[in-house]
């Protein structure tokens, strides 16, 4: 799933875009509003996160020049402008959600993953419902579910889980695993795909230090058994 940042702010954009790619997501940014434009035409986002204050031509303008040609894309302002008058400016521009500068990075995944499902649900394509073990997982809402417990994931935990459940019972290898939910342009990191499995059994095994979905196979990879 791609997002273009526009955020004219250097140390903010970075913070976002890290903060997303780390979840799974395939990021664009750029500092001013002509270029968010170019970038929207030429990468076809799924979603946008737009500054409103922004040289070359506000949040508003481009928010407005996108709705023209995409009403129904997903477009979350991040400002530092609080005020009432602001955010329902932005909405009377179409925008669908609103986050107010200084926010936390638990804010923005809560707000781009609502977002997320909804854009998943809109996806024809989207594969349906399947079962790790007594896990649920639910694509279409980017959750997973065990019993009356909901769990969040990340487009990057989906894409994990959807590829152990694909090859049931096969030993996947480190760099298999790992260019798959990183992508094909990410040098294979054995420490960040074990960093991210470990944190991913944190919330979907019943007992992480005995996990029945994700099992290590030492020195090679992980492994789901039906």
């Amino acid at each position: 799933m791609k997002v273009l940042i526009a955020e004219d702010d250097r140390h903010t954009r970075e913070g976002l875009v890290e903060v997303l790619e780390s979840e799974g997501y395939e990021v664009v940014a750029t500092g001013d509003g002509m270029s968010a434009m170019k970038l929207y035409r030429e990468s076809s986002p799924d979603f946008v996160c737009l500054d409103i204050m922004m040289p070359g031509a506000s949040g508003y303008e481009v928010c407005k020049s996108i709705r023209t040609e995409s009403p129904d894309l997903p477009i979350i302002f991040i400002s530092a402008k609080a005020e009432e008058i602001d955010r329902l400016v932005g909405f009377e521009f179409g925008a669908d959600d609103f986050i107010i500068k200084p926010f936390s990075v638990r804010e923005v995944l809560a707000r781009v993953r609502a977002v997320a499902r909804r854009c998943y649900a809109q996806q024809e394509s989207q594969p349906g419902e399947f079962m790790l073990d007594d896990l649920l997982v639910i694509p279409a809402e980017l959750r997973a579910r065990r019993n009356d417990c909901v769990m969040e994931l990340s487009p990057r935990d989906l894409k994990l889980l959807q590829l152990l459940h694909a090859n049931v019972g096969k030993v996947l290898d480190r760099n298999t695993l790992f260019r798959h939910a990183w992508g094909e342009d990410n040098f294979p990191n054995s420490r960040t795909l074990d960093q991210h499995i470990s944190q991913l059994r944190k919330r979907v095994e019943i007992d992480p230090k005995n996990p029945r979905i994700i099992k290590t196979v030492h020195g090679v990879g992980y492994r789901f058994d039906q």
